[in-house]
């Protein structure tokens, strides 16, 4: 049977999700499209619906966290830059 993961209730910290294993949909292709673009961009969204996580994100790709990236393929993980 397979195994439900669980689902990351009240917490928007990208660490913690991924050292607890909980369900992440991984948009990380859709970040470094950001990345590369080079302008700013706004992130208008609905509450609760992600903005604080993708920030999250966002640092630990910064930082050079590979380990938390090791299971998504072709992954890109910066060298750590100061924020």
């Amino acid at each position: 049977m397979l195994k439900l993961l669980k689902l990351p209730v009240s917490t928007s910290s990208f660490e913690i999700i991924r050292e607890r294993g909980y369900l992440y949909v991984d948009k990380t292709r859709h970040i470094f499209r950001m990345i590369d673009d080079g302008i700013f961009y706004f992130l208008s969204r609905p509450r609760r619906f992600g903005k604080s996580l993708t920030v999250s994100v966002l640092k630990c790709l910064f930082q050079g966290r590979k380990e938390l990236f090791d299971r998504y393929q072709k992954i890109m993980v910066l060298s750590p830059m100061p924020l």
